[in-house]
């Protein structure tokens, strides 16, 4: 579901003129570099937020807020992610990406189910060229149902499972320009009633037409990502650290 308009306008354009710059944003968070997930950066401690943001945020998790999700979306006990663990602000420059993929589905510290995401973007003037679409696939990753511009007040909420395949149509906006939105995710402690028990990470699929990148790249970096734990680990029993 897209919502135009979802903040005041003058709120909104004072939560987008806030956001800093990409280079500056690599100091305050997360910077991606990986196959599935480039030139993005995540800021997830709110005390790092510019002051229109932590009032963003503040909004997001007002029990009033979640009272009106919990009747829209018929997903009762509606819980609030103070962590912002995947979420907060995010910024993408030219070149960035974010592949097709399913969320993560638990949160084994605090035994939550994730359910919903609210995805607010923040580009005012953003181009058609510049690509940067948020694209909702089926669940076999054949067609893309729906695709959203990432324009200023426009609002992307839909349920998290694992069927509910989403990604970011790669971004070409000039040097100079990014893409900025925020997340927010809500969690419950009881089960989905569809949940069969399987508790995952990030999972990954290539579009259709991306067949080096689903039968090469994508798999070359999952078995990366399974050796550098190994690689760690036996580089610390060598010098003797358990």
């Amino acid at each position: 579901m897209a919502i135009d308009e979802f903040l005041d306008p003058d709120f909104a354009r004072e939560v987008a003129a806030s956001y800093p710059a990409y280079a500056e944003a690599r100091g305050r968070g997360r910077e991606f570099s990986a196959v599935n997930e480039k030139k993005k950066v995540q800021i997830t401690d709110a005390a790092a937020f510019p002051e229109p943001v932590k009032k963003l945020n503040g909004l997001l998790s007002a029990p009033s807020f979640i009272e009106d999700l919990e009747y829209i979306t018929g997903i009762d006990n509606l819980l609030w992610d103070p962590q912002l663990e995947g979420g907060g602000m995010h910024l993408t420059g030219p070149r960035g990406r974010l592949d097709v993929h399913i969320d993560f589905n638990y949160v084994e510290a605090r035994k939550l189910h994730r359910r919903l995401n609210i995805l607010i973007y923040l580009n005012e003037g953003w181009k058609d060229e510049w690509g940067g679409a948020v694209e909702l696939w089926d669940e076999e990753v054949r067609t893309c149902a729906h695709s959203f511009r990432p324009l200023l007040n426009r609002c992307v909420v839909f349920a998290t499972s694992d069927i509910s395949f989403h990604g970011v149509e790669p971004v070409t906006c000039p040097e100079g320009t990014q893409r900025i939105s925020f997340a927010a995710y809500y969690y419950t402690r009881e089960a989905p009633a569809e949940w069969d028990g399987t508790k995952h990470s990030t999972v990954f699929k290539a579009r259709p037409e991306e067949r080096i990148r689903g039968h090469v790249l994508m798999p070359f970096e999952k078995a990366r990502r399974k050796l550098v734990p190994s690689a760690k680990r036996i580089v610390k029993k060598l010098i003797g650290r358990t």
